[in-house]
């Protein structure tokens, strides 16, 4: 496979599977539609590693739990409660700012010094989103859209803090996919046990568009979208492999404008293109000199 192919296909995978994560909310509770996804996922993902002979156990489990309870549980936990009070388009914009969490949770964790890009890059995305929900923030829906972007940047962090993990992960000589193999399973069996011990009932899901929503998170979302976006890492590096995340909102908005009925508005497309501009001032080697590098980095998982 070529690189165009799997940058494509990254990017359309990931910007997709935000409407798909749309359509399981409803009448399932979403800590089973989040234990479906996962346990499905981690079956695939653990069975073929066992048919290639390559399962390992990890050396050492702490940060395999961490990554699996960050990227595998309550991230999706705080995207699935997001994406049922704003868009799903609205969510993978807020989602695509998690470079700058990573830049500032890789400070806070490992002391890497944080850059004017970094500076730069966030207040110019910041005030992206701010202009992206304006109108939202100005009608009777307000108070839903507050609690939906707070969910959101919940489960921004969550990504962003399972990337810390799978930075020491990969310190300790875990690999990304040993680590996301074992995490899907650790992520299901505490999503069946938050479920458990909340009380929910286990509701049998109806209708094929949940089923097909499930089937292509589990399987194209999670195990064929993180495939691919490791060897784009592993062939042209994780900088310029991050380039996916300024791409992929722009899908996942024009999915949302089809299906969810998202009207484009003189600020929101003022908000989507400064919000893009800082993923491109984040990333763009052109315009800002190499920082030195700060030792090995992990950025693993997908939506």
């Amino acid at each position: 496979m070529n690189t165009f192919f799997l940058f494509a296909a990254t990017v359309l995978i990931w910007g997709t599977t935000w409407i798909a994560i749309a359509a399981q909310v409803g009448d399932v509770p979403l800590l089973q539609s989040i234990f479906l996804r996962f346990a499905l996922a981690g079956l695939i993902m653990l069975a073929g590693l066992v048919a290639m002979g390559r399962l390992h156990r990890p050396a050492q489990w702490r940060f395999v739990i961490a990554q699996a309870l960050c990227l595998f549980c309550f991230n999706f936990i705080g995207l699935y409660n997001a994406a049922a009070l704003i868009p799903s388009g609205l969510v993978s914009v807020v989602f695509s700012l998690a470079s700058i969490f990573n830049a500032v949770n890789a400070r806070i964790f490992f002391g890497d010094r944080i850059t004017q890009r970094t500076i730069w890059a966030g207040a110019i995305g910041a005030t992206g989103l701010v202009l992206l929900f304006r109108d939202d923030l100005t009608d009777g829906a307000s108070l839903q859209t507050l609690r939906g972007i707070g969910w959101a940047v919940f489960g921004t962090m969550m990504f962003s803090l399972g990337n810390m993990a799978s930075r020491r992960n990969s310190r300790l000589g875990v690999t990304p996919v040993t680590a996301n193999a074992w995490g899907m399973g650790i992520g299901a069996l505490t999503l069946l046990a938050l479920t458990l011990l909340t009380g929910q009932p286990m509701v049998w899901p109806q209708g094929t568009a949940y089923w097909s929503a499930l089937l292509y998170l589990a399987l194209i979302g999670s195990v064929v979208g993180f495939t691919t976006y490791l060897l784009l890492v592993a062939r042209i590096g994780s900088a310029r492999a991050g380039y996916a995340t300024v791409v992929f909102p722009v899908v996942a908005l024009m999915l949302s404008t089809l299906y969810e009925g998202f009207l484009w508005t003189p600020a929101a497309v003022a908000g989507l293109g400064l919000t893009l501009l800082g993923n491109i001032v984040m990333f763009s080697p052109r315009l800002w000199p190499p920082a030195a590098p700060a030792g090995p980095s992990g950025h693993a998982g997908n939506r």
